[in-house]
């Protein structure tokens, strides 16, 4: 899985959106980027807390690299 875990507060001026923030800039489904994290597609993101419940952030600068075709999928 392209994840790893960071810690709580993510370091620099980087920010970081939750899954239904980043649903609404992609303009998909929240459930869409799930499975698009299990099948290991999709813009890059970071988990906060392991586990299958375990909550995931997206960096937004990331995210707008993706939607524009400027970064690979699931590169993290």
């Amino acid at each position: 899985m392209p994840s790893s875990l960071m810690p709580p507060v993510p370091d620099g001026d980087e920010t970081w959106l939750t899954a239904r923030e980043t649903s609404d800039i992609a303009r998909v489904a929240e459930k869409t980027l799930a499975n698009w994290r299990s099948l290991g597609i999709g813009p890059p993101f970071r988990k906060l807390s392991p586990g299958r419940a375990g909550r995931v952030r997206y960096s937004r600068s990331q995210v707008i690299a993706w939607l524009n075709g400027e970064q690979t999928e699931g590169a993290a």
